[in-house]
């Protein structure tokens, strides 16, 4: 990893889509934690094909630079147990992810977004939450 490079660390929201109309597209909220390059974490989203219920996926996976890759491993908790193949590049703030999903036979894009805060901010964050 670059010393510029930040860690991708933190709650993501994101939204793929299939190039197979079959497929609707779908949101997601990942919780991912990055150390020494390597990438783990969990991805939880709505069963837009299967009713109401939540589809929740293991990650793992790996950056370099800006380049990032990782395997989603739905856990048979809803009615999902495949896996599918994520890569991908971070933007410079470590703010954004965009790249593509494959799984055999179907194939399709993604993009992720989170907020960063400066130090300040979290100072601030944290001195109004000191009792006086």
């Amino acid at each position: 990893m670059s010393g510029n490079q930040q860690d991708v660390g933190g709650v993501w929201y994101g939204r793929w889509d299939a190039e197979q109309p079959q497929v609707a597209p779908n949101r997601f909220i990942a919780m991912l934690e990055e150390q020494g390059g390597a990438i783990t974490g969990t991805i939880s989203e709505p069963d837009a094909d299967g009713g109401e219920g939540v589809l929740r996926a293991l990650v793992r996976g790996e950056r370099s630079g800006s380049s990032i890759a990782w395997v989603k491993q739905y856990d048979a908790s809803g009615r999902l147990a495949h896996a599918v193949r994520y890569a991908g590049a971070v933007n410079a703030d470590a703010t954004e992810i965009r790249g593509r999903w494959h799984l055999k036979g179907l194939s399709g894009g993604f993009a992720m977004i989170r907020e960063k805060f400066s130090e300040a901010e979290l100072e601030t964050e944290e001195e109004l939450l000191l009792p006086l």
